[in-house]
């Protein structure tokens, strides 16, 4: 179903300060501007009710994908966004007149009333805890496999674990191929979960990456599928993640917070190495035009404090 609906998107080369080059895969290139139509229309094709209204939650990328799989299936959607989504994002949605509800101050909020909407009447579709979802997101490494020698790293963010969860089963038959998982460190659940063998609640601040912000829907499948088959599950900061914008920026691509949190790794040194080739997936460019200025008119700190390095 899916790539009936989506062209594969390009990967192409990255050179990383100090020579390194890697892959990146521009799934910012999305009709909708993130993976996640991927997997909106694997689950919204699998759904048993063909009429059914479908409901989601989303801190925006979700709900944009959603509609937009919505409408291509003959379909209804209702999205929720917390009050405090991304302008672009909620700006975006509204440009498409989709059924939104703009409900909460954060993703917990917006969740917990989605669910309770589908209770009253729709099928819920979950950003990440949902098997179809999970299997669509998988195709971003099936498409970039083609061009992987052996020993490949898979480098994806991680947020509710779906794209994790998806790209991990993929690689489970192929020993050659690892896979690293980068959280924005203002939002760790999915890595608590994967430590404690459970659910748990983890504080949530504010963060650029607003698409990996939130805790887990009790129930999640994807701590169990991400715990013994990711390689490791790594953390970047504020600071990182506005670096890694920046320097895809200057690389001539717009990626939001989210989408930039694997190069923030790359950058950072956080990827474990093992001399193959690495592959980034660059999830999504939906940031806010004054978010995207604020964040280029701010130098690197390491730059600013070593000229040479300029």
């Amino acid at each position: 179903m899916v790539a009936a609906h989506l062209r594969p998107t390009p990967v192409v080369p990255l050179e990383l300060p100090g020579g390194v080059e890697v892959l990146a895969k521009l799934d910012s290139l999305q009709p909708t501007g993130s993976f996640k139509l991927r997997g909106a229309l694997a689950a919204l094709s699998a759904l048993p009710s063909p009429g059914v209204r479908v409901v989601g939650a989303s801190a925006g990328n979700h709900a944009l994908a959603l509609v937009e799989a919505a409408r291509r299936l003959g379909l209804r959607a209702t999205v929720v966004v917390p009050r405090t989504g991304s302008a672009a994002k909620l700006a975006a949605l509204r440009r498409l007149h989709a059924d939104l509800v703009v409900h909460g101050d954060d993703y917990d909020q917006a969740e917990r009333h989605a669910l309770e909407l589908a209770d009253a009447g729709g099928a819920y579709v979950s950003a990440y805890n949902d098997p179809h979802v999970i299997a669509g997101q998988a195709t971003w490494a099936a498409e970039t496999a083609a061009g992987l020698p052996g020993g490949a790293t898979l480098v994806v963010p991680v947020g509710g674990g779906g794209l994790l969860a998806g790209t991990l089963l993929w690689a489970a038959d192929r020993p050659d191929v690892r896979v690293v998982g980068v959280e924005a460190a203002a939002s760790r659940a999915l890595s608590a979960a994967v430590a404690a063998g459970r659910v748990v609640a983890v504080p949530v601040a504010p963060t650029l990456a607003d698409g990996l912000a939130g805790n887990l829907e009790a129930g999640s499948v994807t701590p169990a599928l991400a715990r013994g088959r990711v390689h490791a599950i790594v953390a970047v900061t504020e600071e990182e993640i506005e670096r890694a914008i920046r320097f895809l920026a200057a690389s001539g691509l717009v990626v939001e917070g989210s989408g930039a949190v694997g190069v923030a790794a790359l950058l950072a040194g956080r990827v474990p190495a093992d001399g193959g080739t690495v592959a980034v997936l660059l999830t999504g460019r939906n940031i806010a035009a004054g978010t995207l200025a604020r964040v280029l008119d701010r130098p690197d700190l390491d730059n600013a404090t070593n000229p040479s390095r300029n």
